[in-house]
């Protein structure tokens, strides 16, 4: 009988259009932080990624910048700011690490609360340890063949196989390149395996543009990987297309690029583009099939694994959209960052077509380029701008705490968008 009720709930369309009015806004969210470093700020940085440690009291941002140049000299930061610390100073980080390079991206370590990955624009990939901060470089890659030879744009932390404590870095860059390192006792990553996106070699699923004349690596600006299979990602790309891979890839990589190791073509799938880069993509963290992914066309397309066309698109601004995220405890919100400077969280169980909150993060309209949830306080949204500063936002219970039947009314939206 209930469930009978919800779903008619769920079907029936009498709020459709109803518009929440929230006079007090801290109702919903509320801003709790707002963090600066100004040597950084000073230069005209921008925040170009943010991290949550493992224990989710430790928040890192990486300052670089996002805009046309060449910043692979230019001076930029990692810093750290404990959260739980008695005496927080907004303006003091808990930890500095100068960096010779702008730094594009960064990952904590998803066990060693310390341990930080950074992408720079060189293309070089750093480890970090920031319990020891005069001495915090722990390993690079260096300036070998199997450097990248473009902007590293994501890092992430991936579990070995067969050793599921111990991890590497994996890396992806607009030079068409995903690659593999593991530590060495010499303080050097080395490059344990790689994967080249070809464009010929790119699976026929979905029409595209024709690349410029002699283009032949696919560039990659964002990886997403499966909660339900450690083996697929998304990754995407430059051409506006998300792509769907598999690190068990075996085909040989069509490519002329120097490697120590063999490197394999991943692409699996590819899908319907955006009308520009895509610049984020997310996999639910409830759903097998479902992903994000936002781009310069300003739109967030929700896809299925298993079609080439998205189950449906959002147009959240009319500039670009930097970041988006599903939330780690809520399966039908997400949030989205713009280049007008706002911050959207979308409810998708109150609406499918407008955010449910709108925040304001940069009062000149400067963009937000990266938000992240924190998986373990579950109430704190962080998010960076191109003004330098991180704003941690304070979510309502309305975001953190899961209905009944979220997590089914997830599979039928999927269903219900697709037939």
């Amino acid at each position: 009988m209930v469930i009978r009720e919800l779903n008619n709930n769920w079907q029936s369309h009498a709020f459709d259009g109803y518009e929440v009015n929230w006079t007090e806004p801290q109702q919903t969210v509320s801003c709790l932080h707002t963090l600066v470093y100004p040597p950084a700020q000073g230069q005209g940085l921008h925040v170009t990624g943010i991290s949550w440690n493992a224990t989710g009291s430790v928040l890192a941002c990486a300052y670089g910048r996002l805009d046309d140049g060449d910043w692979s000299t230019l001076k930029s930061y990692v810093c750290t700011w404990n959260l739980d610390r008695r005496g927080l100073n907004p303006q003091q980080p808990s930890v500095v690490v100068e960096v010779p390079s702008a730094v594009m991206c960064l990952a904590f370590h998803p066990t060693q609360p310390s341990h930080i990955a950074g992408g720079l624009y060189s293309g070089e990939v750093l480890v970090w340890d920031m319990s020891r901060p005069e001495d915090a470089l722990l390993w690079r890659t260096g300036l070998t063949d199997d450097t990248h030879t473009d902007p590293v744009y994501q890092v992430l932390w991936l579990p070995e196989p067969r050793h599921s404590h111990r991890f590497q870095v994996l890396s992806a860059a607009t030079d068409g390149r995903v690659l593999l390192w593991r530590g060495s006792s010499a303080g050097q990553l080395r490059l344990c395996k790689g994967f080249a996106l070809a464009v010929h070699q790119l699976p026929r699923s979905t029409k595209l543009k024709k690349p410029p004349r002699g283009e032949t690596e696919v560039g990659v600006t964002s990886v997403a990987f499966s909660s339900f299979d450690s083996s697929i990602f998304v990754l995407g790309t430059e051409g506006g297309f998300p792509l769907k891979c598999s690190l068990a890839a075996e085909e040989a990589a069509l490519t002329r690029m120097p490697s120590s190791v063999p490197l394999r073509a991943p692409v699996q799938f590819t899908f319907s583009p955006h009308g520009g880069p895509v610049y984020s993509v997310s996999c639910s963290p409830f759903h097998r099939n479902l992903f994000l992914s936002a781009g310069t066309d300003g739109h967030v397309h929700l896809y299925s694994m298993l079609q080439a066309q998205p189950l449906t698109s959002l147009q959240l601004s009319h500039k670009y959209l930097f970041a988006v995220r599903w939330s780690p405890v809520r399966p039908l919100v997400f949030a989205a960052a713009s280049g007008e400077g706002d911050v959207q969280l979308f409810d998708l169980q109150k609406s499918s077509q407008k955010p449910t909150v709108s925040i304001t993060q940069t009062q000149d309209g400067s963009p937000v380029y990266c938000l992240e949830f924190n998986s373990q306080q579950t109430q704190l949204l962080a998010a960076g701008d191109a003004k330098g500063m991180v704003k941690v936002w304070q979510l309502s219970t309305a975001f953190t705490e899961q209905g009944s039947r979220e997590a089914e009314d997830l599979d039928q939206l999927e269903a219900e968008i697709a037939t």
